[in-house]
Formats: structure tokens, sequence, C-alpha cells
């Protein structure tokens, strides 16, 4: 038997949703930003850019699947 999550447990997850994706796409920009540095590139902001972005739409939608699944009850 599944125990109902508390409201502020609930605010806090959706609260971190939403943090999610611009944060992921930063450090996916800092990153290749750093790397484009190191190697004298202008290329690889882009590219981890995308990754980031990507990275983060996939983690989004993996919570939202995880918070909507049907659990049989």
């Amino acid at each position: 038997m599944k125990r109902q999550k508390s409201f502020m447990a609930i605010v806090s997850e959706y609260t971190a949703l939403a943090f999610l994706l611009p944060v992921s796409t930063f450090v996916g920009y800092a990153i290749g930003y750093l790397l484009d540095k190191a190697f004298g590139t202008h290329y690889l902001y882009l590219v981890f850019l995308l990754i980031g972005i990507a990275s983060g739409f996939v983690q989004l939608i993996r919570q939202l699947m995880r918070d909507t699944r049907d659990d049989g009850s």
C-alpha cells in the first residue's frame, strides 16, 4: 500500500522540475564553452548546449512518467 505524499513534498518535486530544464541547459552550455576555450574551437558550446537541452527533456519526461503512471490501485 502506497502512502500519499504530503503537500510540501509534491510542491518541492514540481519546483525541482521547474529548475531542471534551465539548469541542465546552462550546464551543457558552460561545459561546451569551457571546452571551446581549452581547445580553441568555436562549435563545442553548441554541441553541449544541445546535449544539455536533450538531457533536461529526458529527465523531465522520466519524472512526469513516474508521477502519472497507473499503479493499478
